[in-house]
């Protein structure tokens, strides 16, 4: 077997790449923690080459032992960057130096896949008469009747019945008539069992080296037994600062008077339950109506009596539900057993009032009164189910907060009585971040208060815009926030030729695209601006962050672990809001060096940077920029720059993934291969404007749907959605409900 040195060097080398002393070091580091069955946190900067770092090893293992590897994302970005990009490079790369190519998959959820036994009729569905029969000319010529149509034919030529190879995509509602959830397949019961494409894609993915996945399918793996990985005992979680986020949304369970309902009608025939639970939903809704919102420190007897109820009924109903013994499989009765256990398990465990859980209630404008429970610490359920029987590496850019691993480490189960052996490492960045970057502390700006951005910070941001040249992503606390800077510029700046975009003008691939095409212009948003944006070179020379972006006051899940932090006499705000905001930050920052000959300035316009007494723990998880308050020097360094800067840097381009991460085209324009290089089973990539579904007219795409996914893991309402993409709640809601989410699941992490 080659040595690691060797893999490395032949994968560097393969991408015409030089081998750095982080990369190097990183890479040693995830092969020494295999192979000791140690778990390692590895800090990572922007440019170290952390996928290579711990790919090569990651295949060396699966190589060595025929076990896998498994790599878990927390972005869609990153992990098509992965089965795009990094793996079949790594796998040409490789192929000669180890004598046979290295393997990889891409796992997903069941939603993913056309389900036969469903395109055959075998499902009930509540558009059925509609949309699962087009015999006549009118269905035919209507726009779901033809998407059905083109599934149909779609789903007998392809050989994955993974969605993604669908292009152009169809509408929500369409694709809802081929596909089915977790809870509603049946599984070896399924007369379609052996023609699956979920459990032959899962099936092929057992003989690979490398799977990657995301937390989310990760955890749900680890949590629920439900063994949806091949058995594995190495783990790598890259974008760990994301874990204990998406490991909450994912363990987050909540109750509305229209999920009963929805149960209910699912139930319809099948149970006499049906009715009550129908009467169920009307008591629980009388009882959460009048309730304020917030968090709930116990559940009220009212409340209680109508959970109760909810639970009871439910319980009937699944006993009702229960196929008999021998009886053979019905579908309609998984879909209603599915949507009944859901209400069970929800109520019940609100009910129970558990120690660690907090419960909390939210009224959305349109969905009504939504109750939702998730646990205040995830961190010894990761210790016992994720990091027990395999070696797990976190990594990611932003680990190390105040300086130290002790932060992350704790809200992961690494710390305390019992915690497993661990090893953090920090193997830097090439970048030489004091003579690249200026962070600039506007301290002469009034405190952030609550009633919009201050006219001198306006001033400010116009004043940094202008001496920049446009070259600006603004990144803010609040879409209002964000929209309100945008409207002030684009009237004050009609003197020049800077172009103002804001986040929900269009799909965030397009303006980031345009963003980066023209120097004179300027991209304000925030959500997954503050972490998903990469734009090297010099379209992008000032980072604008209007505020710390502490979580919201009345945050319940915030507030819940600031006041258990407090009780066991710790500082709850250094714990949890401190950190939080040192997070975000960092990620924040990180947007303005991506390359080593990257130069500009971020703009911090909260003077608490240096004021507060947490400063110092905010300011030591910033990457070490070169530190001012001196307006007329940045200022005058923002000119310079924009007098010398070259010429923006090519844009990439999305690129089409198949099931098993196969390129089927290439990520930047100019290295597009012709149509003999690319794989026979693809189609040719889609263009900047391919839809991936039509929702009530309006055509999403693969970005639209990733911001889409981002909020809903941020935890936002369907209010808040629907504002930051600027489109009608309904049409959101439809998508939603197409890609199997509900708004504002997640913790809340939305800022003031």
């Amino acid at each position: 077997m080659p040595s690691l040195d060797d893999l490395l060097h032949a994968a560097v080398a393969s991408v015409g790449g030089t081998e750095r002393p982080g990369q190097v070091e990183m890479a040693h580091a995830v092969a020494d923690a295999v192979e000791r069955g140690e778990h390692l946190l590895v800090q990572a900067g922007t440019g170290t080459g952390k996928s290579l770092a711990y790919l090569v090893p990651a295949v060396q293992h699966a190589i060595d032992t025929g076990r896998p590897a498994v790599v878990a994302t927390a972005t869609l970005a990153l992990q098509a960057q992965i089965v795009d990009r990094d793996m079949p490079r790594l796998a040409e790369a490789l192929t000669p130096v180890l004598g046979r190519r290295p393997t990889y998959a891409l796992v997903k959820g069941r939603r993913n896949y056309v389900c036969l036994h469903k395109l055959e009729g075998g499902f009930p569905d509540d558009d059925a008469d509609t949309l699962m029969t087009v015999g006549d000319v009118d269905r035919a010529a209507s726009r779901l009747g033809q998407e059905v149509v083109r599934l149909r034919e779609w789903a007998a030529s392809t050989e994955s019945g993974d969605r993604d190879e669908l292009v152009p995509g169809v509408s929500e509602r369409a694709w809802r008539q081929v596909s089915v959830s977790a809870q509603e397949c049946l599984g070896s019961r399924c007369p379609m069992a052996a023609e699956c494409f979920v459990e032959r894609s899962r099936e092929a993915a057992r003989d690979v080296d490398v799977i990657v996945t995301n937390h989310s399918f990760m955890a749900i793996d680890a949590f629920e037994g439900r063994q949806m990985l091949p058995e594995h005992d190495v783990l790598v979680v890259d974008e760990g600062h994301e874990l204990v986020d998406r490991v909450t949304s994912t363990i987050t369970d909540e109750l509305t008077p229209g999920t009963v309902r929805a149960a209910a009608k699912r139930a319809g025939r099948q149970a006499d339950a049906a009715d009550a639970l129908d009467d169920a939903a009307t008591l629980l809704e009388s009882v959460l109506e009048p309730m304020p919102e917030g968090r709930l420190t116990g559940v009220p007897d009212a409340l209680a009596t109508a959970l109760g109820r909810i639970r009871d009924v439910a319980r009937a109903a699944q006993t009702e539900l229960k196929p008999q013994q021998g009886e053979e499989p019905d579908a309609g009765r998984q879909v209603a057993r599915a949507a009944v256990d859901e209400l069970f398990e929800s109520a019940a465990r609100m009910l129970e009032e558990r120690e660690l859980d907090v419960v909390w209630l939210s009224k959305d404008p349109r969905r009504g009164p939504v109750l939702r429970v998730a646990p205040m610490s995830v961190a010894m359920m990761v210790r016992d189910k994720v990091f027990d029987d395999r070696t797990v590496v976190i990594t990611s850019a932003t680990l190390e907060l105040g300086g130290t691993f002790d932060a992350v480490a704790g809200t992961i189960g690494l710390r305390g009585e019992g915690a497993p052996a661990w090893r953090g490492l920090d193997v830097g960045s090439p970048f030489d971040y004091p003579k690249q970057g200026i962070a600039y502390v506007a301290s002469h700006l009034p405190p952030p208060g609550r009633d919009g951005t201050a006219p001198q910070t306006l001033d400010e941001i116009e004043a940094l815009v202008r001496a920049a040249g446009g070259r600006t992503l603004g990144l803010f606390s609040s879409m209002r926030a964000a929209k309100e800077a945008t409207e002030v510029m684009r009237e004050r700046l009609e003197d020049t030729d800077i172009v103002v975009l804001c986040q929900g003008e269009d799909q965030i691939s397009t303006l980031v695209r345009e963003f980066a095409k023209d120097p004179a212009t300027c991209l304000f948003g925030t959500l997954s601006l503050w972490q998903g944006v990469d734009v090297p070179g010099s379209s992008c020379q000032l980072v604008i962050i209007d505020r710390i972006p502490f979580p919201r006051p009345d945050d319940p899940l915030a507030s819940a672990r600031s006041q258990a932090i407090a009780r066991m006499g710790g500082n709850g705000f250094m714990a949890v809001s401190a950190t939080h905001a040192a997070l975000r930050l960092a990620q924040g920052a990180g947007r303005l060096i991506r390359r080593s000959d990257d130069r500009g300035v971020v703009a911090f316009l909260d003077s608490r940077m240096m004021s507060a007494r947490y400063a110092g723990f905010l300011q030591r998880s910033l990457p070490p920029f070169w530190p001012t308050a001196d307006r007329a020097m940045v200022l005058g360094a923002l000119a310079r720059l924009d007098e010398t800067a070259p010429p923006p840097l090519p844009v990439a381009e999305p690129a089409l993934r198949g099931l098993t991460g196969a390129v089927a085209g290439a990520t930047m324009v100019e290295a597009t291969p012709t149509p003999d290089e690319r794989p026979v089973a693809h189609p040719p990539p889609p263009p900047e404007s391919s839809r991936t579904a039509v929702t009530q007219g309006h055509a999403w795409t693969t970005q639209e749907d990733e911001e889409l996914r981002d909020g809903v893991e941020l935890g936002l309402s369907l209010a808040e959605l629907a504002e930051s993409m600027e489109l009608p709640g309904e049409v959101v809601q439809a998508r939603l409900k197409g890609l199997g989410l509900e708004a504002g699941r997640g913790p809340t992490l939305t800022f003031d």
